[in-house]
């Protein structure tokens, strides 16, 4: 496999890249594990010989859609030096958002159904890309910030990995499961933004100290 192109974010990609990932995606959700690198030239409009200059071979395709999906979950900087309760709030907040936007896309339902249906018998391991462009490159880029926040004192824990995983599955719930099992489930905007910030209220209740975990616990929803 040989996916060369720095993706996380998105900068690394010229706005062709960009189209053609866009196509190859678009091919998923119709196509699922049928997809070839054929297919895409065709769909994108460039040729196989580009494809295998930029991503290396079918894998290295598969490996930059999913690390193009995942650049979509953002996190916000944080200046370690200053940060305080509303830029964490709004650094948390706005990665919920954005993950939630993600996981309840056509394109990320049906790439991580091929994802499923191929693990344990996958010689060439799409599950393994998922998890490692995917869930692990996004804790990742927030763990910095949950350590950053611990440092100033606006968070107490012992372990990174575990207050992330915390995180992730207050986010989730279980909107991802009932996706991927078929579930016609449709996620405003609103409704995408008012999760993100129950979340990150739940998540200071949990892990906040002193002020932090004070104002979790006021905001919190009813039915949570």
């Amino acid at each position: 496999m040989q996916a060369s192109l720095e993706i996380d974010g998105g900068g690394g990609l010229t706005d062709r890249q960009k189209d053609v990932l866009n196509a190859a995606l678009r091919l998923l959700v119709e196509e699922g594990d049928r997809l070839t690198m054929t297919a895409v030239a065709r769909r994108a409009s460039c040729s196989k010989e580009t494809l295998y200059k930029w991503f290396g071979d079918r894998d290295g395709l598969l490996t930059a859609t999913v690390q193009w999906q995942a650049s979509k979950v953002r996190v916000a900087p944080v200046d370690r030096a200053r940060i305080d309760l509303p830029s964490l709030t709004a650094s948390l907040d706005g990665f919920a958002s954005d993950w939630l936007s993600v996981i309840s896309s056509e394109t990320s339902i049906a790439l991580n159904r091929v994802a499923i249906a191929r693990a344990g018998s996958d010689g060439h391991g799409l599950g393994a890309i998922v998890l490692e462009n995917g869930r692990i490159a996004l804790a990742r880029r927030l763990k910095p910030v949950l350590e950053a926040a611990r440092d100033k004192g606006l968070l107490a824990f012992d372990d990174a990995e575990t207050a992330f995983r915390s995180f992730f599955g207050l986010v989730a719930r279980d909107v991802q499961i009932r996706l991927l099992l078929g579930d016609r489930l449709k996620l405003t905007e609103a409704e995408i933004g008012r999760d993100a910030a129950l979340a990150t209220r739940q998540f200071l209740a949990l892990y906040g100290a002193n002020d932090s975990r004070d104002e979790g616990r006021k905001h919190k929803h009813p039915s949570s």
